[in-house]
């Protein structure tokens, strides 16, 4: 009796070892599978890109990132064909105005970095929530100490480089009557925290001009130019510095020129459609721009996704994070959170392909579901995929009788 209780008790104890180990093996196959896999219908707002793209070296993925990803739905969380270069990007995450939290779907956000696995994290301002006189310098330190903790950290720890440009609510370049900055202690609070060596962004500098608000930088073969669009205004002696950054020989010999600012040149939102929440001069700064071959602008501050282009450039109007997404003008769409993962493909037609997630959902969202065409304050803009010539008659007269023909054109 004492051998047979002896000997059930050692079977029992090797079966639970063997189930154990099978267990995770499956989960680690799972995962690889999830990571990489490829959906036979792909959604349509994703192109095709290449299998072939290098790889490179996988981010660990944490049990929560697993748990999100697989919240998606029954096929998981779609991950996009990979291209030459992968970036994720994120904007405007700030809560309320001296907030040292964050709405939860930037940390939803920042965990599925992980899962898509991209070569650099890229940001469209509004990190921390300023613009406010009456922060004080200690609340000010403590609103960067808070976006470290839950943003910026997390991604030094996965050892990405975050390529970024500073927001209103970050450092607004606003001039007062006197002509000074109205938020000058803010932007202060933000340089200091941005050229600690602690913090640094990790990218590879070619001209560090006046960073963290001007600056340049390279990375796998794309030039990348920050300006300071966290106001409508750029100085003239700055735009006389992004001329020469442009047409120098490290930009000009890149495969692919990308500005990073906060403000769009045109309007895409409610709220936001009006002189002041857009560039200046847009029309001249996009002229500029082609000059250089400046291939995408991407922008944030209209809280609302949209994949836009006009004249000879794309025009990436980043989703939210943080607090506050707006509708589009002139539709009845609700306003939702995004973010969006973007891949560049050299030697495709179109270079770049974004897939957009509803963070509410995690579904991709597709361009079909957004507006052929926004005729904001300043100039229409259509969708990615729509030309002029595909507008209707209807669609043409609603904005040229709004704006006139002028700010209606291809």
């Amino acid at each position: 009796m004492r051998w047979r209780f002896v000997n059930r008790s050692l079977w029992r104890s090797l079966f639970s070892l063997l189930s154990a180990a099978l267990l995770g093996f499956g989960l680690t196959v799972t995962l690889h599978a999830c990571q990489a896999q490829t959906p036979q219908a792909e959604p349509s707002s994703a192109t095709t890109v290449s299998q072939s793209a290098p790889q490179p070296a996988a981010i660990p993925i944490p049990p929560e990132t697993v748990a999100i990803a697989a919240s998606a739905g029954a096929k998981g969380l779609f991950n996009p064909p990979r291209g030459d270069v992968r970036f994720v990007v994120i904007s405007d995450l700030n809560d309320y105005y001296g907030a040292t939290t964050y709405p939860q779907e930037v940390d939803k956000g920042v965990k599925l970095i992980s899962f898509w696995n991209p070569d650099m994290v890229l940001c469209s301002g509004d990190m921390v929530a300023g613009q406010d006189p009456t922060l004080t310098d200690s609340r000010l330190r403590e609103m960067w100490a808070a976006f470290d903790k839950q943003v910026a950290a997390p991604i030094r720890q996965m050892k990405l480089p975050y390529g970024f440009t500073v927001g209103n609510h970050d450092s607004s370049s606003a001039l007062g009557v006197s002509g000074k900055f109205l938020f000058e202690r803010e932007r202060t609070a933000t340089a200091e925290y941005w050229k600690d060596p602690a913090h640094s962004p990790g990218v590879s500098f070619i001209d560090k001009f006046e960073f963290p608000f001007y600056y340049t930088y390279e990375f796998k073969d794309i030039f990348f130019l920050v300006w300071d669009g966290s106001s409508s205004h750029i100085p003239k002696e700055k735009l006389a510095w992004v001329e020469k950054a442009l047409s120098s020989e490290k930009a000009q010999s890149a495969k692919m020129r990308v500005l990073l600012g906060h403000l769009p040149l045109y309007s895409v939102a409610v709220g936001r459609n009006q002189s002041g929440d857009v560039m200046d001069n847009a029309d001249q700064l996009r002229a500029m721009l082609e000059k250089y071959k400046v291939h995408t602008y991407i922008s944030g501050h209209h809280h609302t996704y949209y994949p836009a282009h006009r004249g000879k450039m794309q025009l990436l109007h980043m989703g939210i994070l943080g607090s506050g997404p707006r509708p589009f003008i002139d539709s009845p769409l609700p306003p939702r959170k995004s973010i969006t993962v973007l891949d560049v493909k050299f030697d495709s037609p179109d270079l770049t392909t974004y897939t957009t997630y509803d963070m509410q959902t995690l579904q991709v969202i597709e361009n079909k579901e957004l507006p052929r065409y926004v005729a904001g304050v300043n100039g229409l803009l259509m969708r990615r995929d729509v030309e002029w010539s595909q507008l209707t008659a209807e669609e043409r007269a609603t904005c040229e009788n709004r704006l006139g023909a002028s700010h209606c054109s291809a």
